[in-house]
């Protein structure tokens, strides 16, 4: 730990490492939006399950390591932005279905290199215009029509919400991660995000129905497992990728959760979501190959 308090941890991975590490927090995103259509509370009142669950898990684990979790008004502003894209997501997936929210989400990688090329000033590799390129095709392959009365168009919507403001997690936490350690990022992102979300539960009168049996253990599953886990190994690995690479990579996400929903849920995609997939998930590899080879 450094003399200021904040943790500084070594970066032991290997990109190799980091690769599979991200490949298993997205595939656990992705499983994330199986809940919605599972749980039969509104996306306010899941995302502040979600988050509270989350932060406890990740609080307990750190005081019983006995490691700090110093207070950064950068993780607060994180937290924010981390309500806002749960809250879209869900939003997207019970307006629609899981894949269409999903798909919205996966136009994020757009949103991280302009952001990046914003924050950073440094200009698009080929590499990353031809994979951004990719999935951007693949999402237009998978949407059928563009007409605003349709529940697809309005789920893209809010899936597109829930991109950019991951890509502002994204490129956020790509900053955070030389100072700060990936369980205490996690830790206060879903703290501040809890805490943002109960006056808006409390004030949208969600308390006077609290959740059943069956959805406190879907919330208790999706808190510690989809959240908690996969948040830390998301942003522990990119202590080693860069946020364009982790974006493309987290493109997989859309993959994994329409496999999981066709398999859970009955969800059988159709020829153009796999013409999409099979973009999206050639633009993944591509960009987690290249980073393998710089191992």
């Amino acid at each position: 730990m450094r003399a200021d308090g904040y943790d500084c941890p070594p970066a032991t991975m290997t990109n190799a490492a980091a690769l599979v590490a991200l490949h298993v927090a997205v595939a656990l995103f992705g499983f994330a939006g199986l809940f919605g259509k599972w749980l039969t509370l509104s996306p306010v009142a899941i995302v502040l399950g979600r988050t509270a669950i989350a932060a406890a898990a990740l609080g307990i684990l750190r005081l019983r390591a006995r490691e700090h979790a110093p207070f950064d008004v950068r993780l607060a502003a994180n937290g924010i932005v981390l309500a806002v894209h749960w809250v879209s997501f869900f939003a997207a997936i019970q307006v629609s279905t899981v894949a269409v929210g999903l798909l919205g989400f996966a136009s994020f990688p757009l949103f991280v290199l302009v952001l990046d090329t914003l924050l950073s000033g440094r200009r698009w590799s080929a590499r990353e215009g031809i994979t951004a390129g990719a999935v951007t095709l693949g999402l237009v392959i998978l949407v059928p029509s563009f007409a605003w009365q349709d529940r697809t168009v309005q789920g893209l919507g809010w899936g597109v919400l829930s991109g950019f403001t991951f890509a502002l997690l994204a490129v956020r936490g790509r900053l955070l991660v030389a100072t700060h350690a990936a369980a205490a990022i996690a830790l206060w992102q879903n703290a501040f995000a809890a805490l943002l979300l109960v006056p808006v539960v409390v004030v949208g009168g969600g308390l006077a129905q609290l959740p059943d049996r069956r959805d406190a253990a879907l919330l208790v599953v999706l808190g510690l497992v989809c959240t908690a886990l996969a948040h830390t190994l998301f942003i522990d690995s990119m202590r080693r990728v860069t946020a364009h690479v982790a974006s493309v990579v987290a493109a997989l996400e859309p993959v994994y959760g329409i496999l999981l929903a066709w398999l859970l849920l009955g969800e059988r995609p159709g020829m153009r979501t796999l013409a999409g997939g099979v973009l999206i998930v050639g633009a993944a590899l591509f960009a987690s190959s290249a980073e393998a080879d710089e191992a």
